[in-house]
């Protein structure tokens, strides 16, 4: 017998304190109009001092598992998508794990930046449909928050903090479809967090800095032709697509990716005016949202596609 896996449950977290357009006019030069008319963003949440990645990734994780209507204890697999782990070692797999109370499963962190939660799945999804765990956790958190040059107005309006996560189960009928995952390490310098740690000393700006323009042409090519191979991997028609969650980074890499693909802003979900950029954790928090709020319905197309620093990029194609 052919085992899939599918996703049972999900769940998202958002810190409570809200940083506004307005907020940010008060800290740098610039201007609630200037950032929402080029990038979509009116605010973002930002997580309070205690609050780390993994307290994040635990308060999405029983959302969603209480959602699988299943215990922690029937967890056999936990994947942490996160670019901001709370410390060097252990991973923030590790500390949400015993957060959640649990022991023995593999619980490991995924480090592919804004795509990280795509390759969270592919991986969970593998394990899954090799019959090794019935029950499989996917979390991606981020406090980007903490590596954002604050002075920076071409940077520090565009992100925020967040957590989302899915629970995946073992099926007998494809949940998930395909997953297509891609990297290209020469745009390394392209978006990248430079700093290291070495004899106690950090090493080199442990920032984030950004090529925007570079960036906005390659995540608009990619994300459409990650989408166009998972379609013809499934033999489908954008027309099939009920669904495109795409990665929230910027209104106008969304827009231009859903015109390249002939798709109406209708059939495309979007967080990006609420959340900003919340790189790994964008993809499931927009997921949650529209499986909550009822727009995500069975039978339907979802495709999940993202891109991030490394560069990274990936697709994942649902049958809901």
């Amino acid at each position: 017998m052919t085992i899939y896996s599918r996703i049972v449950g999900t769940g998202s977290y958002l810190p409570s304190k809200i940083l506004t357009n307005q907020d940010l006019e008060r800290m740098v030069d610039t201007t609630d109009e200037w950032v929402f008319t080029r990038t979509g963003i009116r605010q973002r949440h930002v997580a309070a001092d205690t609050e780390n990645s993994s307290d994040l990734a635990l308060a999405a994780s029983r959302k969603a598992i209480e959602a699988a209507g299943i215990r922690p204890q029937d967890i056999g697999l936990i994947v942490v998508a996160t670019t901001t782990p709370d410390m060097v070692f252990p991973s923030t797999a590790c500390m949400l794990q015993a957060k959640l109370g649990t022991k023995g499963c593999p619980a490991f962190d995924i480090q592919a930046v804004c795509s990280g939660f795509v390759y969270g799945l592919g991986a969970a999804d593998k394990f899954v449909r090799s019959g090794q765990y019935g029950y499989a956790l996917v979390v991606a958190a981020e406090v980007y928050s903490r590596i954002l040059d604050w002075n920076d107005r071409s940077t520090c309006v565009l992100f925020g903090d967040g957590a989302g996560a899915v629970v995946l189960k073992q099926d007998k009928a494809p949940g998930i479809m395909s997953c297509h995952l891609h990297a290209d390490g020469s745009y390394a310098d392209v978006l990248s967090v430079p700093g290291t740690v070495s004899g106690g000393k950090i090493s080199g700006r442990p920032l984030l800095q950004m090529d925007g323009s570079t960036v906005f042409k390659f995540a608009v090519k990619a994300l459409g032709e990650v989408a166009e191979e998972a379609l013809a991997a499934n033999h489908l028609q954008t027309s099939d697509i009920d669904w495109l969650i795409p990665h929230q980074a910027n209104i106008r890499i969304i827009q231009a990716t859903a015109k390249k693909l002939g798709l109406s802003m209708e059939k495309v979900v979007t967080t990006v005016e609420r959340h900003a950029n919340t790189s790994a954790a964008s993809i499931p928090l927009a997921l949650d949202e529209a499986v909550r709020d009822g727009r995500i319905r069975a039978g339907q197309h979802v495709l999940l596609e993202g891109v991030g620093g490394g560069f990274t990029w990936g697709s994942v194609l649902i049958k809901w």
